[in-house]
């Protein structure tokens, strides 16, 4: 049996072919108008009469690509294109171009602020329902949570419907994060305000939540969906209680997207499960100096510190090992550092050095890892999870300095640290612990220096009153650091070609060596409670400061011929210590000495001046007959 044919399909068929034809009419207009430009611009191309009299010369060259099947005969004088040059081609038609669209008209931009605007408000009335209407007396108990969990599943399983439809994908996630994010808070109403739940089991159930929710982000492949859960969870859970098992829940938070970042780098989610426990630890831990806590909330705080920072821990080194470059897991784990930071200062000084030190053990362990080439490599903990272990450990460890010394000996504290810094920087060739070893100086030299300035060392009374055998030990751990210093400085790679920089690690190097120098006989003279031990101090301090000047003196003159720009710094550097050195023999030394004192100040500055000017007279003149002489010697 024949089937008819649909009348309207041949004509709409027609219509189309007419459509088409009309097309092609164009390109050809279009087409046969480019052919008519070419031949305007090269007047020897086939198709165009040309006479004899007007035809060009032939450059030989390279024929250009004619196009539209125009090809250049032999002997034409269509013109070619020299070597390396390109065709005269016809001009481009460029379209009109479009204005740049309003973040407001970007697709799906309204529909995603909308979206967050509504987990907002709606999370907030989970809230009303949970927290206002209790205080308000309406309702029960039992109909105030049945009706959070039915919401909070309703709004899960709507969002799972929409998500598989076209463009649900917005909807979806806002509605889904809503319903978890509401059934989370749900669960710390039941155990924190009504207790239905013991905190065991109500951490429990919050965690199964969470990982459902985040188990649920990685399936639909959504950062912003786990975030919403989370962010919503942790902000709105103050409002529902401010008990200390509000830590506990916000812990449970940060340990439940651990899982999430070995499989996903998702950057955004390793800093929101971080910071709300971060924060209201640090904050709690702050309230709670303004009085006299209670021994098991100080136990609780201390506790919720500690998880904070295993968990920041080993979540950053299972990341690392498995994302390498992972920065964000390394400034995460700095962040979860803050509460240990902070914790010390609940308990007594021993107690809290314990803490603290126990602490920077951990932490400049990870750091030293790092830093190991073979361990570093067995371990896979990378150079930006080291820089940030050590910044962390070294706090720790400057406050376990303080802790357990006092005033006269916090700065031999920090400069023994600062000796060990810097010692395997200059074995290890590593900056970072030159950097550290140069702050833990920097305070040493403070603290020295207000505790023993240079009204105190210019004054008997005052020097007898607070220098002592302390002070004279942090000055001399000061010369150790200097001495160490310069050796380490040496070793690291790319502090050694500049001059500048060599002059400059000198002259700072040789300032304050010399006046912990001072600062060192000093102290010792008053340390030995003889009647003119501080007078002793200073006879002693000048003639070694003379004997330092007399030392870079010969030191210069000895590598004269070898390197100059060495031999400079160091006479320079003589000389300014000699001026020094005569200029307190005079003026201090000799109001201030008496007796033998000053005799043997004046005669043992006096033999080192005259050695070193013989010594600096006869290099010269060495130098002078040798140059003399060489023009004679040499060969012809």
């Amino acid at each position: 049996m024949t089937r008819s044919i649909d009348p309207a399909l041949i004509g709409r068929l027609s219509e189309e072919f007419a459509t088409l034809g009309s097309q092609l009419g164009v390109l050809g207009q279009d087409l046969e108008l480019l052919r008519t430009q070419v031949i305007a611009d090269w007047p020897g191309a086939p198709g165009v009469p040309a006479s004899g009299e007007s035809r060009a010369p032939v450059v030989q060259g390279t024929w250009p690509q004619a196009g539209l099947g125009v090809r250049p005969p032999v002997g034409s004088t269509w013109p070619p294109v020299e070597s390396g040059a390109r065709p005269p081609g016809p001009p481009v038609r460029r379209g009109p171009v479009s204005p740049r669209t309003p973040w407001w008209q970007q697709d799906g931009m309204i529909s995603r602020l909308l979206a967050a605007a509504g987990v907002g408000v709606t999370l907030i009335g989970v809230v009303m329902l949970l927290v206002l209407a209790a205080q308000a007396g309406f309702f029960g108990p039992v109909p105030r949570v049945v009706a959070g969990v039915v919401f909070s599943v309703a709004l899960v399983g709507a969002g799972v419907r929409v998500f598989g439809r076209a463009g649900g994908r917005v909807g979806g996630i806002s509605l889904a994060a809503t319903g978890i994010a509401g059934a989370y808070l749900d669960v710390v109403a039941v155990t924190a305000i009504y207790e239905w739940l013991s905190p065991a089991l109500g951490l429990a159930v919050a965690l199964a939540v969470t990982a459902g929710g985040v188990t649920l982000a990685m399936r639909w492949q959504s950062q912003p969906f786990a975030v919403l859960v989370v962010v919503g969870a942790a902000v709105l859970s103050p409002v529902v209680t401010t008990e200390l098992v509000l830590l506990a829940f916000l812990i449970v938070l940060q340990l439940a997207c651990v899982p999430v970042q070995l499989v996903r780098d998702w950057p955004v989610l390793h800093v929101v499960r971080t910071l709300p426990a971060v924060l209201a630890t640090v904050l709690a831990i702050a309230l709670a100096t303004f009085d006299t806590p209670a021994r098991d909330r100080v136990f609780w705080l201390f506790t919720a510190a500690i998880a904070i920072a295993v968990i920041g821990l080993v979540g950053c080194l299972l990341v690392v090992r498995r994302r390498y470059g992972d920065v964000m897991a390394a400034l995460t784990l700095g962040l979860a550092a803050a509460p240990m930071l902070v914790v010390p200062i609940l308990f007594t000084e021993h107690i809290a050095a314990i803490i603290a030190g126990l602490f920077a053990a951990v932490m400049l362990t990870v750091a030293a890892l790092s830093a190991a080439p073979k361990l570093g490599e067995l371990v896979r903990i990378p150079g930006h999870v080291g820089i940030v272990a050590a910044a962390s450990g070294s706090f720790a460890l400057l406050e376990a300095c303080v802790g357990v010394t006092e005033t006269q000996t916090l700065p031999i504290a920090l400069l023994l640290v600062s000796v060990g810094f810097l010692g395997v920087a200059g074995q290890h060739r590593l900056p970072i612990a030159a950097g550290i070893a140069t702050v833990f100086a920097a305070l040493g030299t403070l603290v020295l220096f207000d505790s023993a300035n240079p009204e105190m060392l210019a004054t008997q009374h005052l020097a007898e009153q607070t220098l002592g055998i302390s002070t004279a030990l942090a000055a001399v751990l000061m010369l150790t650091v200097i001495a160490v210093g310069v050796w380490c400085v040496r070793r690291l790679p790319g502090t050694t070609g500049s001059e500048t920089t060599q002059s400059l690690l000198w002259i700072i190097a040789g300032v304050v060596g010399l006046y912990a120098l001072t600062a060192a006989t000093v102290s010792l003279g008053v340390a030995t409670r003889l009647p003119d031990g501080f007078i002793i101090g200073h006879s002693v301090a000048t003639i070694l400061w003379m004997a330092a000047a007399t030392a870079a003196l010969l030191f210069g003159l000895r590598n004269l011929a070898r390197s100059a720009s060495i031999s400079k710094l160091a006479l320079g550097s003589g000389l300014l210590l000699t001026a020094a050195a005569l200029v307190k023999l005079f003026l201090f030394d000799l109001a201030t000495l008496d007796g033998l004192l000053r005799v043997a100040a004046f005669l043992v500055v006096g033999v080192l001046l005259l050695l070193a000017g013989t010594r600096y007279a006869r290099v010269f003149a060495e130098a002078g007959a040798t140059n003399h002489d060489s023009p004679r010697t040499a060969p012809r």
